[in-house]
Formats: C-alpha cells, structure tokens, sequence
C-alpha cells in the first residue's frame, strides 16, 4: 500500500519553517510512529535569497504560489502565510481541487471558516485549523469531537501569550507597559508592530472561532467586540490586586438570553479562579458545561515549535484521511442562532475616577450612575486634594448602561478624567 503523502507549504515564517524542519528531519521518526510518508514537494516563499533554518532540495522552494496549489505531484496544502484574502482564496483553489488544507491563521478561520468548510465538504476532504486558536494548546478537538454532545455554557481564554506576558510583568514588577511590550519584543513574543496582539484583535479571532465551535451558531471576525491593553496602568494591577483580582486579557464566549456573546477586554478575575494563576506567555481556555463542570485547557498558545506541533498533528490526521479515502473527522455543522450584541450583555465595572476634592463630588457621581440605571456597589476613596481617587465597582448591568453612565461622568466639572475602566467577572451580582 503506498503511504506517501506529497506536500505543498505555503509560507516559511517561523511556524512555517519549523514545520518544514520537522517534516524534513523527522521524516524516519515520523513514518515508524505513523506509517506515513510525508514528503515535502514545494514550499512558497516571498523571497527567494533569504537564508532559512532549515534544508530542502533544490527547486522546492518557489515564489510561485498558486503553482503549488496546483501541482499534481502535491497531496495536501498547510497554509502558513497569514492574512484573509490571498490566503483564503488559495485555500479555498485546493480544497476545490479536493486537496486537503491544514492551516494555522485565525483570521482566515475567523473571517471565511463558513466559505471554507462548506467547499471542503462539497469535495469530501479535510479542512483542519487545530493551531489556529490554542497554538500547541489541543482544543479544536476537543470541541468538535470529545464535547460536541455538551451543552457548552461558558468558555474564557486567555489566548494571546503576549497580552499575558505584559500584564504579568505589569502586575509582579510594577513595569510600564511601555517598556514591557518593548521587553517582549526582544524576546520574540510580540511582533515589531504589535497592534493585533495588544489591540484585542488577535485574541478576538480566536474567540470567534471558540464561540462558533461551543455553540454550533457561527460567530464571525466582525460580530466580536474587542477592546487591548493599551490603556491599563500598573496601579490598576495593584488596586485589583488589593481588592482580591488579577487582571488578564480574555476572551469570552457565552450562551445567554437565548443567544450566543463574544467579547474580548481586559477582566479582573479573582484569583482563586484558575486563569489567574496563568502567568507569562502561557495560554489557557477554561470550559463550562452542566456535565462536564469545568475543564481547563493549559499550555504554550504561541510560538514555532509548540504552533508547529499542532500543525504537524493535522498533517498526520488529514494524510491518514487521504490515504484511507473516507472521512475520518467528523463534520463541523453550523446552525442559525442569535448573536447577542455587547450592549446588551450584563456586566461589572471597576472605574478609577480623577476627582476634585470637594463636597457633592460623591453625590454628583452616584448621581451620574443612578440616571443611568446603574447601581454602585463599592466606593473607595484614596488620596486627597489633587491626588483625589475614586475607586467604583458597580453591579452588573448592560454594557450600554454602564457607556451612559461613563458619558455622564465625563460632563460632570468636578471628575478631572475617568482614568481607568476595567471590567470585573464575578459570580455575585
């Protein structure tokens, strides 16, 4: 029986190039362990005459990308090359010449997973995307296979390791996010522009994709509302710390009010909760379900080697399905279902408020909630004179409220500035 699998690589970056360096140095290891025979035939690239860590024969590497996707020699497609729409549309040529496609870009999943997976099943081959979300963290999984008879309540994920690493240095060091992102990017862990990362963005794609696999109701890139980082001081790190919280960057998807939600910001997490102990670039998805409790998910969400694993594990799984010629992962369905908008989501809000110190300021505030239909359940007061802070936690109320009630602070002459909005997961009210 022949066992050998031709395949294409589109993209050689740092995940594609430890890929290519498994495939090629691992070769023997790999077909013991699997039987198989995973052979590299071409490998797109940008620039030819960049030096690259890994070896392939000549001619492999080429700048012509469609060239791979059509090249009979070639038995399935990784697409390592990022972005939306060249990607997709060479993803979604292979699929409909009924090639295989693993890929690990979550934007591309995120913004055309419908369009993808619907050509895969049409051609009857696989279109798996395990890397797109944990990195080496196995989740997709997870979600389509082992809990895809649970009825998913919650799930929550830090899922971009460099927002993490930021905010743990921020809350142990006392570090200026400033010099902690700069600090990352020394290390590898944030790009040279890092707007996707500390935006939110990165982190809403993959929540995208978790909210659609959980709840089986397509959430798409643009349904999920995403604040960063940018904006958090280290004092607000120190102040969560005093009232019993971290703070962490998370996604979170939610069934609720007959509707699906997906959301990233900044959270106050007590810390007894398991994703508070999450520290540096580590990522972690936390799952809740009436049968199954809950289950955290926990490990290395980024980087080559870890993001490379999971790829390889795909290669594996979609070359086994090509050779047995029947499928063996089983179908992601999608059904209608309401996709409730973030103004409408009941949450918690911890403010800093810069305030003169004067009387009424107090009243004034609670004023400018209370007309909003939100109700405070905590003030703090620290500091005096010009150095005057307000420390509010409101109960939870619709996110649209909690705006109103932020737009009436700002009009009051007496709250120099509404320094800081974070919000808080609690299971009290």
């Amino acid at each position: 029986m022949n066992t050998s699998i031709g395949v294409g690589v589109l993209g050689a970056g740092t995940v594609g190039g430890t890929l290519i360096s498994r495939l090629v140095d691992d070769r023997e290891a790999i077909a013991t362990k699997t039987g198989l025979e995973l052979c590299v035939k071409r490998v797109a690239v940008r620039d030819l005459a960049k030096e690259r860590d890994f070896t392939v024969d000549d001619g492999v590497l080429t700048d012509d990308l469609l060239s791979v996707v059509n090249d009979p020699e070639i038995d399935l497609i990784v697409e390592l090359m990022g972005g939306r729409d060249l990607a997709g549309d060479l993803v979604l040529a292979a699929l409909e010449a009924g090639k295989p496609v693993v890929t690990a870009n979550k934007e591309l999943v995120a913004s055309r997973g419908p369009e993808l997976i619907a050509a895969a099943e049409r051609t009857g081959v696989p279109f798996l995307f395990e890397a797109a979300v944990g990195g080496g963290i196995p989740i997709i999984r997870p979600l389509s296979e082992t809990l895809a008879g649970e009825p998913i309540e919650r799930v929550l994920g830090i899922v971009n390791g460099t927002t993490n690493f930021i905010l743990t240095r921020m809350a142990e060091d006392g570090a200026d996010y400033a010099d902690v992102l700069a600090e990352a990017q020394e290390l590898g862990y944030a790009e040279p522009d890092p707007t996707a990362d500390v935006s939110g963005a990165d982190a809403a794609a993959k929540a995208a994709i978790l909210a659609s696999l959980a709840f089986g109701t397509w959430v798409g890139l643009d349904d999920v509302y995403h604040e960063g980082i940018e904006d958090l001081s280290p004092i607000d790190l120190v102040f969560a710390a005093d009232f019993g919280y971290s703070v962490k960057l998370i996604g979170i998807a939610e069934r609720i009010m007959g509707g699906v939600s997906a959301r990233v910001h900044p959270v106050m997490i007590p810390v007894d909760h398991p994703l508070a102990s999450i520290r540096g670039a580590t990522n972690a998805i936390f799952i809740q379900g009436p049968s199954v409790g809950e289950l955290l998910f926990a490990g290395p969400g980024a980087g080559g080697a870890p993001t490379a694993t999971a790829v390889l594990g795909d290669v594996i799984d979609a070359a086994r399905e090509t050779l047995a010629g029947a499928q063996v992962a089983p179908k992601i369905r999608f059904s209608p279902g309401e996709l409730v908008p973030f103004g409408d989501v009941a949450t918690k809000w911890y403010l800093r408020i810069e305030v003169d110190d004067q009387p009424g300021v107090l009243a004034q505030v609670a004023g400018a909630f209370g007309s909003a239909g939100v109700s405070i359940k905590s003030v703090w007061q620290e500091g005096e004179g010009d150095e005057a802070l307000l420390l509010i936690v409101t109960h939870r109320a619709r996110e649209a409220d909690q705006q109103e009630a932020l737009r009436h602070l700002e009009e009051i002459d007496t709250v120099r500035s509404v320094a800081a909005v974070i919000r808080v997961e609690s299971e009290e009210a």
